[in-house]
């Protein structure tokens, strides 16, 4: 993998990198879609050549020409292609005239097009390859030193060979992670305040994105705080309407919420995590309503209003917190594992009052299940969870992989990475855990 001579002097390696890497060798173009101030841009000029930035003083040029903005060395970057969507279907032509030639584009989007826009675009298969990227992970921060490996503990040979390892990080670490976020421009420069930059994306959002949407800013804000206030939770639609409108369903009708949220979806704002439709008796019946993240941890402090101090003394919203984390990690670190899905993480749910915090699914049907707690008092609670969940699975005849590849439980404070063989379970602090 090598970077290009656009590369910034600053620029911190990132995950995605060897992705991205990757998919420039199999696709003549790779879509690198996510949140704003992400890092999207940083890391796609990392390997590209020449690059083309859309905005409001350029857009009306390459409306009028949508080839102009395909101009340049290859491959060529197109920074925030989405405002002008017919860039994409020039691009895919482009691609499809050369033969279906490798490394010619690198789009960046903060955001989905619209919905009439979107209409008409190509999916662009087989020529485009998408790539979600996130804020940076605790591992990408340096804030966490690893030692596990998540790919690893899918592997037979690595799971004969673990060996215990000790732990480093306690929860005022954790704390402060999470009110900081995984925001690029943070990571390069520690002295800035945090909560100024959350700010100042949440403003943008409310004030700005919105707007353009046909959205209001302080129903976008209160919904947002609705969110705040039920993340990683599978909290309805009308649930979220009556917390948004305080209690004058009204205010906020639940088709108008939806709308919100598609919205924010559709801007990388939040991201939801879908139920696990496990090979498990029918009698349990499952619960599937998704559970919805924020696309950072840190929008959730800023959206309600707290900081590490306010963390430290509400053990529940630290809790929540710290599986924001692990989710928004576990979703990258999953991502890159060989027999990845489009979407390899979900949670379990069911009528049985059975609930487990991660399911990492790969293609092949292997899976493992994931609990997510503060500290080493809960893990026997968590290995009962998983072991249920184990037994389950493991029950029904018809399962295609009636057995996890490994169970886990997740910490923010533990004391050392270890096996369990009674529970044959692993338990990770945090800051052990590495793709």
């Amino acid at each position: 993998m090598e970077y290009t001579e656009l590369k910034h002097d600053g620029y911190i390696p990132r995950h995605m990198d060897s992705i991205l890497a990757r998919y420039l060798q199999a696709f003549g173009g790779v879509e690198v879609s996510g949140t704003k101030w992400c890092g999207k841009s940083w890391t796609a000029l990392s390997f590209a050549k020449s690059v083309t930035y859309v905005d409001t003083d350029t857009a009306g040029v390459f409306e009028a020409d949508p080839t102009i903005a395909l101009a340049g060395e290859t491959p060529h970057l197109i920074d925030e292609w989405q405002d002008v969507p017919a860039i994409w279907n020039a691009a895919r032509h482009r691609i499809d005239d050369l033969g279906n030639a490798r490394s010619q584009f690198i789009f960046t989007g903060s955001s989905t097009p619209n919905y009439e826009a979107a209409r008409s675009l190509h999916s662009g298969a087989g020529r485009i390859a998408r790539l979600h990227m996130r804020t940076m992970t605790l591992r990408e921060r340096n804030l966490t030193h690893g030692g596990i490996s998540l790919a690893g503990l899918f592997d037979p040979a690595y799971r004969k060979a673990f060996s215990p390892k000790l732990s480093s990080l306690g929860l005022g670490d954790i704390a402060g992670a999470v009110c900081r976020g995984g925001w690029p421009v943070l990571a390069a420069n520690p002295d800035l305040p945090s909560q100024d930059i959350v700010d100042e994306y949440l403003a943008a959002l409310f004030e700005d994105t919105m707007p353009r949407a046909g959205k209001s800013p302080q129903l976008a804000e209160s919904i947002a705080r609705s969110l705040a206030r039920n993340v990683a939770t599978s909290a309805t639609v009308h649930t979220l309407a009556l917390d948004a409108a305080q209690g004058d369903s009204s205010l906020a009708s639940d088709a108008t919420v939806k709308s919100y949220i598609d919205e924010f979806r559709r801007n990388y704002f939040i991201e939801e995590l879908s139920g696990w439709d496990a090979p498990v008796r029918a009698k349990s019946r499952l619960r599937t309503k998704p559970k919805r993240y924020f696309s950072d941890p840190s929008l959730v402090t800023s959206l309600l209003g707290v900081n590490r101090r306010h963390l430290l003394e509400d053990s529940q919203l630290l809790g929540l917190l710290f599986e924001s984390q692990c989710i928004h990690d576990l979703l990258v670190y999953a991502s890159m594992l060989p027999d990845a899905s489009r979407e390899p993480l979900h949670y379990y749910r069911d009528s049985d009052n059975l609930e487990v915090d991660v399911i990492v699914e790969l293609r092949d049907g292997r899976w493992a299940g994931i609990e997510v707690k503060l500290g080493e008092g809960k893990v026997p609670e968590a290995t009962d969870s998983l072991n249920r969940l184990r037994k389950k699975v493991s029950r029904n005849p018809a399962a295609r992989n009636p057995e996890p590849e490994f169970m886990a439980v997740l910490l923010a404070k533990g004391v050392a990475a270890r096996y369990l063989p009674d529970e044959d379970v692993y338990v990770i602090p945090i800051d052990l855990l590495e793709p």
